[in-house]
């Protein structure tokens, strides 16, 4: 059986399965640039095109048998790959370091303010837009719990994909770069709070217990003192830990130790309720470039010339599994169609709402476009509502999951689209001047 040779050795399998990987995140990445879109939409779509396959190989007549078998069809579910996925998870924590080493405490302090009211208007807009349009979208006697969790799910934005496409433009060191990252980390902790809180209310709703304000409290409390902590003792350790590490005499020391420290960083964010990749990104923060100057001159290489081939290898495999954990085929219903309608509009006029809080000249545009795309955020929202038991049903059914989840695809790939579109406008612009 042709397929036995496949899987001979697992592991010789997942290599062949990153390879198929790597060459969909190019192929998608190629059609999107030619098309003049971010390489980012084009990976997430191929993503979406890998979720269909098995599915067309299954059903497809006059296919070698062993393309239809179980094993092989398991072995092309991409999205439910551990290997895969570790390496995705790796390259999305390396790809927020990376964005995180582009700018500084001090940058970012200077666009501070712009971002918490870019965060906050970015939560409540399209989380209350949200809310109102499953209110009248589902049927009477709908629980007021799962509205709310639906507004919940569209008040996350995606770090990773909008730094991404500032990345590929070159704009993540641009006033508007630095607010739109600045405020998707503050919507990262305000969305665990709203996550939590809605959560426990679904719970409450169900069983007739109190509010978890305490839960809440003490979330609420370790995310802001890990950020503190983070860009203070963080930023005043950072040159001495690399300053040890400048006595070893072995070579090539200043990737390796960095890269222990934005993993250890993302840790200890884990470990307080906080995404990994808020932690990755404060640890690319609190480097600056004289606490690492001693290893870039004895090595004669930058920190990011380092960084970015390890980011260019691993990240496009969490945009494509992105797209391939989701299942189309729930989204082809007119119900649920309507519903992702609804709440793509919902969401992506609550986000371009929040660019108007930046003020003094920043783009809105560009703002407003950079907090739209849900990503891997809105999905772990999805997830969280599909485990909630509610009168011993999940929270959100199939039919409403599905809404929601074609609401976050569409957002992820439109986000990046007008986001880069804004920017090439903006840079049309500045030419012409």
């Amino acid at each position: 059986m042709p397929y036995a040779i496949l899987v001979s050795d697992p592991l010789a399998s997942t290599l062949v399965l990153l390879s198929l990987l790597w060459l969909a995140a190019k192929l998608g990445g190629e059609v999107a640039v030619r098309l003049k879109l971010p390489a980012v939409a084009g990976q997430i779509i191929i993503g979406v095109f890998l979720a269909i396959l098995p599915g067309l190989f299954s059903s497809m007549p006059g296919l070698p048998g062993f393309l239809k078998s179980p094993e092989f069809l398991k072995f092309m579910d991409f999205a439910h790959n551990p290997e895969a996925n570790v390496l995705a998870y790796i390259g999305i924590v390396l790809l927020m370091f990376m964005v995180g080493l582009e700018s500084s405490v001090p940058q970012m302090m200077k666009v501070g303010w712009a971002s918490l009211r870019v965060a906050v208007i970015g939560v409540i807009g399209p989380m209350a837009l949200g809310l109102l349009g499953a209110y009248f979208l589902l049927q009477d006697g709908t629980p007021f719990a799962v509205d709310l969790f639906i507004g919940a799910c569209l008040c996350a934005t995606s770090i990773g994909i909008s730094a991404s496409v500032l990345r590929e433009r070159n704009a993540s060191d641009s006033k508007e770069g630095r607010v739109v990252i600045g405020a998707a980390v503050i919507d990262d902790v305000l969305g665990l709070l709203v996550l939590v809180a809605v959560s426990g209310l679904a719970a409450a709703s169900s069983s007739g217990g109190p509010l978890p304000w305490g839960e809440l409290g003490r979330t609420l409390g370790l995310a802001f003192l890990f950020l503190l902590l983070a860009l203070t003792l963080g930023r005043w350790l950072s040159p001495h830990l690399f300053g040890l590490a400048s006595r070893f005499k072995s070579e090539e020391k200043l990737l390796p130790f960095a890269l222990i420290f934005a993993f250890a960083l993302a840790y200890m964010g884990s470990l307080v309720g906080l995404a990994t990749i808020v932690g990755a990104y404060a640890a690319g923060l609190i480097l600056e470039h004289h606490h690492v100057e001693t290893l870039q001159v004895e090595e004669n290489r930058s920190l990011e010339e380092l960084v970015q081939p390890v980011v260019a290898i691993f990240a496009p495999l969490f945009f494509v599994l992105t797209g391939a954990s989701i299942d189309p085929s729930v989204l082809l219903h007119p119900t649920t169609l309507l519903m992702a309608g609804v709440l793509t509009v919902a969401g992506i006029i609550g986000k371009y709402v929040s660019g108007y809080g930046a003020g003094g000249g920043a783009s809105v545009s560009i703002i407003g476009w950079g907090m739209v795309p849900r990503g891997e955020v809105g999905l772990i929202f999805v997830s969280v509502g599909r485990s909630i038991n509610f009168n011993d049903k999940p929270l959100l059914s199939p039919e409403v999951q599905a809404g929601v989840l074609g609401a976050i695809l569409l957002t992820t790939v439109l986000g990046p689209i007008g986001l880069s579109w804004v920017l090439g406008k903006s840079k049309g612009q500045e030419k012409q001047v």
